[in-house]
């Protein structure tokens, strides 16, 4: 039994060993899993607080909702008014007399307020739980427009409109909706939800939309008609003036949902559904100046600022429009628009501007015809006046976008200059392949770059784009704005080209990822906080100075338009201008654009019916009438050339070095580096017998030879040149006679035509009386422009022998021998022969 126990208590040793080490490894493994989780709690608290931090970061005060709406001061109790730049010419308020702002309470004790059935009203519509949840809803995360209750509603409208819809936003604003119920109460809430929301017709707050749509003040509404209005306040465009039966019935619903809900009892439904409500006719408006400018200001303030934080008011619009010009630009639009359609002109009593148009082509009328026109300053890219469609003398506020036509083929040529070519580049106005056909119906043969766009041709400009390949051109018109595969604004082109006027910058704003001119200066609380500014233009170089220079070079020359426009034509307004016109194929659309170096002005025209069309001539009269008033108090300044532009006078119309045939010399603009280097070829001088017309030979008589300067035209041109009257060069010779043998000046071997080679023996006899030198010359062709004397001249008569010796070696072809014989009376004996020197 002894010798058992120290087995035993081994084998006890080893027992709590093993326990020992199991729970060691239990602590262990809690100890970790404990670790874990703290290390996970700690993130998710550090996450939780980064996220709230992120969340609420710059989160808007709820201070600002008595700043906006409290009386007497409240912002939002102003309506957005809308100036011209100088701030003093009041273009547009939205809000009417019969839409006045004014804040009531809803103290039934005052004797003027808001009253309970209107309350009970909207609360049945807009959050039928109002009073009793804390002023948010956990529903509507993931729907950018769901705002379940008044108090977000509140929050979305005045504090956060301008933040995009995201999970953040529904957060931010849902935080704000509970600190303005906790801070302000749910009766603040909704006294201020009805004295701001909107109604329908710019009809802010209840007391502006009982006075519009039923003549009363608010504290007189009946229950139908506070059913009525709050329907309204959940659908503004489902009004009572817009949509009177829907609007009606909408408040008869509003009615048995207030009695579903307990807030109307059956006799008070029974009592309200027996009304006849009585809504007001539509105010009298005036007449909107200007509407087509106010439009397009609203629509760029879009991209920054919600229309509907516009029309809620509380704010003041600078808008770039100088009213002067606006006024004039209108009316000049509004007689010309008269004079086109044939229609009683507006009276001209107070539109200088109109007394500037030049006279219309006669004889011709379009009675379904409009015109509408912008002038800005290309210095800025600010807008300064906008006219929308005139019809027949009446302005309407539509601005379009139009088919540009030809308008927009500035930007073809423009890629030929950025690879090389230049305004002097030859081009050849013939009939093609195609089926492209100039506007005036003729062809015009060769001609300048220059020529070709000053004078709208577009066989030229067709030819050009296949030449620069449309993927290049559609790029270069893009780094201006202009899409060629759309319609255009007469924003997007006075745009461009104003980039001409300033030396290849374009000047304005990012409007709706665009870089354009704009309407609008400065957008402002009535307290003078600044929500836009666009007072001060950005840049974007689009070109180089000297790219620009070309395109105003051609486009500012008036001696280059006259084959097409005459010498006496609208476009020209007596001062430097740039401008170009344009139409579309079935002269619809007409076009006038162009500029000073402070302004641009962009004229459409557009007739409609069976078989009519329009020239660009149309247009340019309205152009020239706008561009000269609105110059008429500015520098009469042109460009300066820039550097890296040289003048070269070259021959016209190959744009090449002149040669002694040129005709007509012209001075060209090139950049440096693309100067002409080579001589003019495209003329050469031709010697003809004048009886024949034939090319003269050695053997023509001198005395019917004479010399004529001919374009040499390509072989794709000469049935145009043909058709067209067009003179060219004779391809055949005269007759070969050889001359009466002079037996004092003769050669006979070679024989005449013979073939030689190496070294020829020219044998012959120079000699008889008053024998002073002979000389002995040859030249290449039929009849030699050149010729080139072999040895010198020799002073001993020769009869029947040697001349001279002639190495033809290296030369080949047809050559002439002439044998001149000097006598000592300074008479001359001539002697010549054709031979063929073979290889």
């Amino acid at each position: 039994m002894k010798e058992l126990t120290p087995i035993l208590r081994a084998r006890r040793e080893r027992r709590l060993n093993r326990q020992n080490q199991r729970s060691s490894r239990t602590r262990s493994v809690l100890l970790s899993v404990g670790m874990v989780f703290s290390i996970v709690l700690a993130v998710l608290i550090v996450s939780t607080a980064l996220a709230y931090a992120d969340i609420t970061r710059n989160l808007p005060s709820t201070d600002i909702l008595p700043h906006l709406l409290n009386p007497p001061d409240g912002l939002l109790l102003q309506p957005t008014r809308i100036y011209d730049r100088s701030g003093l010419n009041l273009l547009y308020t939205f809000s009417t007399e019969e839409s006045a702002r004014r804040y009531l309470s809803i103290n039934e004790s005052s004797p003027q307020h808001i009253p309970q059935e209107l309350v009970n009203a909207v609360i049945a519509v807009q959050d039928p739980q109002f009073w009793n949840h804390s002023g948010y809803s956990i529903m509507g995360y993931d729907d950018p427009d769901s705002h379940p209750t008044i108090a977000q509603q509140l929050v979305n409208d005045l504090v956060l409109y301008s933040e995009p819809p995201s999970t953040n936003r529904a957060i931010r604003e849902r935080l704000l909706a509970a600190q303005i119920t906790d801070r302000f109460g749910r009766t603040q809430i909704i006294e201020w939800y009805l004295n701001s929301t909107h109604f329908g017709k710019y009809a802010f707050g209840a007391p502006a939309a009982a006075q519009l749509y039923f003549g009363k003040p608010a504290e007189q509404l009946t229950m139908a008609e506070s059913a009525i209005l709050a329907a309204a306040s959940q659908s503004p465009a489902l009004n009572p003036l817009d949509a009177p039966s829907v609007a009606l019935q909408r408040g008869r619903d509003v009615l048995h949902l207030m009695n579903e809900q307990k807030l109307l009892s059956n006799e008070a439904l029974d009592l309200a559904l027996a009304e006849t409500p009585q809504i007001m006719p539509p105010p009298q408006t005036p007449p909107v100046p200007a509407q087509a400018f106010i439009n397009m200001a609203l629509a760029q303030i879009d991209s920054q600022i919600p229309r509907e934080r516009i029309e809620r008011g509380g704010l003041t619009v600078i808008t770039s429009m100088d009213y002067g010009l606006q006024t004039q630009a209108s009316c000049t639009t509004e007689v010309y628009a008269a004079r086109l359609a044939g229609s009683p002109e507006p009276s001209l009593d107070t539109c200088e501007a109109a007394r500037l148009l030049p006279s219309l082509p006669p004889g011709v009328t379009f009675p379904d015809s409009s015109a509408s026109a912008l002038i800005l300053d290309p210095k800025t890219g600010q807008v300064l006046a906008i006219v929308g469609e005139t019809i027949q003398g009446r302005e309407t506020a539509l601005v379009g976008e139009h088919r540009p036509g030809s308008s927009t083929d500035a930007f073809v040529y423009l890629t030929g200059f950025t690879r090389g070519l230049s305004p002097a580049s030859l081009t050849w106005d013939i009939p093609g392949d195609g089926v492209i056909q100039n506007f005036d119906g003729v062809y015009h043969g060769p001609m300048r770059l220059r020529t070709a766009l000053a004078n709208d041709y577009q066989v030229p400009v067709e030819n050009l784009k296949l030449q620069m390949g449309m993927q290049n051109v559609t790029q270069i018109a893009a780094s201006f704005g202009i899409d060629l595969d759309q319609n255009i604004s007469l924003l997007k082109l006075a745009g461009a080209y104003g980039v001409f006027a300033t030396q290849g910058v374009y000047f304005g704003q990012n409007v709706n990822n665009e870089f354009a001119p704009v309407s609008v200066l400065k957008v402002q609380t009535v307290d003078r906080a600044i929500l836009l500014d666009w007072s001060t233009s950005q840049a974007k170089s689009v070109v180089t100075p000297g790219l620009a220079y070309l395109m105003t070079s051609v486009l500012s020359d008036e001696v280059a338009r006259w084959p097409a426009f005459g010498q006496s034509n609208a476009l020209d307004i007596g001062r430097p201008a740039g401008v170009k016109a344009g139409q579309t194929a079935d002269g619809l659309d007409t076009w006038a654009v162009g500029y000073t170096p402070s302004r641009a002005v962009a004229v459409w025209t557009n007739v409609r019916g069976e078989g009519v069309s329009l020239s660009p001539r149309f247009p340019a009269v309205l152009w020239n009438a706008l561009l000269q008033f609105a110059s008429k108090d500015l520098p009469s300044d042109g460009w300066t050339i820039p550097q890296g532009v040289t003048p070269i006078t070259v021959c016209d119309p190959s744009g090449m070095l002149p040669s002694r045939e040129c005709p007509n010399l012209v001075t060209e603009y090139f950049l440096n580096g693309n100067e002409p280097i080579q001589v003019d070829d495209l003329y050469r001088q031709f010697a003809v017998n004048r009886e024949t017309g034939l090319l003269a030979t050695v053997f023509t008589p001198p005395e019917l030879i004479e010399t004529r300067t001919f374009m040499i035209v390509p072989e794709n041109a000469k049935d145009w040149a043909r058709s067209a009257g067009f003179e060219i060069p004779p391809s055949s010779y005269d007759a070969i006679q050889a001359p009466p043998v002079n037996p004092d000046a003769n050669i006979t071997a070679p024989e005449l035509f013979a073939n030689v080679s190496d070294v020829v023996k020219i044998i012959g006899t120079a000699s008889g009386e008053n024998f002073s030198y002979y000389r002995v010359q040859v030249g290449k062709g039929l009849n030699p422009r050149e010729w080139i004397q072999l040895g010198g001249d020799v002073t001993t008569p020769v009869e029947s022998g040697v001349l001279v010796d002639w190495d033809t070696k290296g030369l080949s072809g047809l050559y002439a021998i002439q044998l001149q014989v000097v006598r000592s009376d300074q008479q001359i004996d001539t002697a010549v022969i054709q031979i063929t020197i073979g290889e």
